[in-house]
């Protein structure tokens, strides 16, 4: 259930407000008129009667139950004395009971207290139908009802107060039902769309956390190839600079050529990042020409920068392995050969193999030399996260035999390939 509102709670109080006031009116024109005649009540009884029914229609939905057995009793009393007003002891019942449906959140308590007060209201309204049943005929009282025939005015009269009673108590108990069922459905309908904008905003927090491990990641594999490639290859240069300036001239040749790879690659990657709505946007990488044909290239620049690297294709595959996973296997190829670069040493070498099953692709770098870092870095979660991408596995440690291994294994039988 909603909770009670300040607003709820203002409209309460005007609505006690008016019905004091029409109560008020209503008694006084009551007792002039001498609605019961003779045997009415004082117009200061009448008075103290309409602030009763009104004061807990105030606290209607805040004390639902409470509030309808106040009112009741308060008109029980008023019909038994003769208090000279009708109206608004009606239009109170008849609120109290609503909102006793409407507002008690015990559903029990709120049948018990409906049940009784509408049990109690019709068992009083039946003795008294049969007091006056059994009561003789006073000949003098004018507008008496006759009470001859099987359907006598007086039997067609208590019909029809029968009827009225019915109506009121059970509209009353049928709205009240009604608008609970309705707030409930409208509390469910409002936490549900609650939860909708909570999943939302989560789902919209992790997109861009997402986003920003793809750009990062991107921005580490070109750039931590691109220039640690430059890197050693300037070095190389500046050795060879004094006794072999034709070598040396061709080595700086290729810090320019990997200085321009460099630089097309980011382009391309921030054209990707600026154009909103682009399949682009929307894949690993965006249209891109590096594949597994496009390994054996990284090969040869290892061995131009000084590690000497074999290149081997084992199998074929059955058909073209989707574009996202030889992306993957192309990035993780050149992180595992940069890194062979910077730790394994100056005589180490390396050795990358392709492998075709009929249900798998395996990526396998391996070197000699010094074993790689034992943190796991950027670029070991990089791979890592590339090959769950492609839906395979990975394994990064050292070999027995010294240097170091990576190896991934991508299933090639899967249709769609998770996005990261």
């Amino acid at each position: 259930m909603p909770r009670l509102t300040r607003a709820q709670q203002r409209d309460d109080i005007v609505l006690a407000a008016v019905l004091l006031l029409g109560g008020l009116l209503s008694a006084v024109l009551s007792s002039v008129a001498g609605l019961y005649g003779d045997e009415q009540a004082s117009l200061a009884l009448a008075v103290g009667y309409v602030i009763v029914l009104a004061v807990p229609i105030a606290f209607r939905r805040r004390w639902p139950s409470i509030t309808a057995v106040i009112v009741s009793f308060a008109y029980f009393v008023a019909v038994t004395v003769r208090i000279p007003e009708i109206y608004a002891g009606n239009i109170a019942m008849f609120i109290a009971l609503y909102t006793v449906g409407a507002w008690e959140t015990n559903r029990r308590r709120a049948t018990i207290v409906r049940v009784a007060i509408i049990v109690g209201m019709f068992a009083w309204l039946f003795v008294v139908m049969f007091q006056e049943a059994t009561q003789p005929i006073d000949p003098n009282v004018e507008g008496a009802f006759s009470r001859t025939g099987a359907f006598s005015p007086f039997v067609a009269s208590q019909l029809l107060m029968i009827g009225v009673n019915a109506l009121f108590f059970g509209g009353a108990y049928y709205f009240g039902n009604r608008s609970f069922q309705q707030m409930r459905q409208r509390a469910a309908l409002e936490e549900r769309t609650a939860e909708l904008e909570a999943e939302r905003e989560i789902t919209a927090a992790q997109a861009v956390a997402l986003d920003r491990v793809r750009i990062a990641r991107e921005l580490h594999d070109v750039v931590a190839h691109h220039v640690s490639l430059m890197g050693v290859q300037a070095g190389v240069a500046r050795s060879l600079l004094a006794r072999d300036p034709e070598k040396s001239r061709e080595v700086l040749a290729g810090v320019e050529a990997s200085a321009r790879t460099s630089l097309k690659e980011l382009r391309h990657l921030l054209e990707t990042l600026r154009t909103p709505g682009s399949e682009a946007a929307g894949s690993d990488t965006g249209p891109t020409t590096h594949g597994l044909t496009t390994i054996a290239a990284l090969a040869d620049e290892a061995s131009a920068a000084g590690l000497p690297t074999t290149f081997a294709v084992i199998g074929a595959p059955a058909h073209d392995p989707p574009p996202l996973v030889q992306v993957n296997l192309y990035r993780i190829a050149q992180e595992a050969l940069t890194n062979a670069r910077r730790h394994a040493g100056p005589d180490a070498t390396a050795d990358v193999r392709v492998r075709f099953d009929r249900d798998a692709i395996e990526l396998e770098v391996a070197n000699t030399g010094r074993a790689g870092s034992t943190t796991a870095g950027l670029g070991q979660l990089g791979m890592r996260e590339r090959a769950a991408v492609s839906g395979g596995t990975i394994e990064i440690g050292p070999r027995s035999r010294g240097g170091w291994l990576v190896r991934v294994r991508v299933p090639v039988a899967t249709e769609e390939v998770a996005r990261v």
